[in-house]
């Protein structure tokens, strides 16, 4: 990725976005960061991601990298041990809860909901690594691993029909910044139920079609 400084404001609202010992957040002005995530210090941003409310992102100690088409959804932790740099590659996927403390996620990688990923794991492109899931410092995984429990091991590889319904699940939060850039914003609640028009549903119906591919995350586990 390339980035380059410039004097423009970013266009999240920047309320829990700081500065920590001279280093400044590099955001990517596609990007979208809800105004409850909190962005310290020394992290790069690419295209096209979405940090969820409540996610802290902490380079404070160190670097934190976030490539394009990444989400950060709602009340994940992203820090590391001092002197560390943690990158996040194109595409990953990171589920709600989850914390990624120095370690480096690759290329298409989707982390389960609350699953932690400790100093120095390295996971490899397009693994998946299921919800609740415990991987241990310096854990090695390589390429398509299918990882679960506490401590992590692989079960499996990533079938072709898991990634792709990976994929497919993560095109959706790819276009979540662009969607909240334009019509989210802070509003006053109804008092009662009123009709509009079309189903909210639609554009998603394709991929709801494939959540049964859930299941093969955790088919066959001994």
């Amino acid at each position: 990725m390339n980035y380059k400084s410039n004097n423009q404001q970013p266009t999240t609202n920047n309320k829990m976005i700081f500065e920590f010992n001279g280093y400044k957040p590099v955001i990517d002005e596609s990007s979208f960061v809800h105004p409850q995530a909190n962005v310290t210090g020394n992290v790069i941003i690419g295209k096209d991601v979405y940090i969820g409310p409540g996610a802290a992102i902490r380079g404070d100690w160190g670097e934190i990298i976030i490539e394009d088409g990444c989400n950060v959804q709602e009340s994940c932790t992203i820090h590391m041990f001092p002197g560390t740099t943690v990158t996040l590659k194109k595409g990953a996927h990171i589920g709600h809860g989850a914390i990624i403390h120095g370690a480096h996620i690759g290329k298409n990688v989707l982390v389960g909901m609350n699953a932690v990923v400790m100093d120095e794991a390295e996971i490899g492109d397009e693994c998946i690594i299921g919800a609740l899931t415990f991987v241990k410092s310096k854990a090695v995984f390589e390429k398509r691993s299918l990882i679960v429990g506490n401590p992590a091991k692989k079960i499996k590889d990533v079938s072709d029909e898991m990634i792709a319904w990976k994929t497919e699940g993560t095109k959706i939060y790819q276009s979540l910044p662009k969607d909240c850039h334009a019509s989210l914003k802070e509003t006053v609640p109804l008092i009662e139920m009123k009709k509009k028009g079309g189903n909210h549903y639609e554009k998603y119906k394709t991929y709801r079609r494939r959540l049964y591919f859930c299941t093969l995350c955790t088919k066959n586990v001994r």
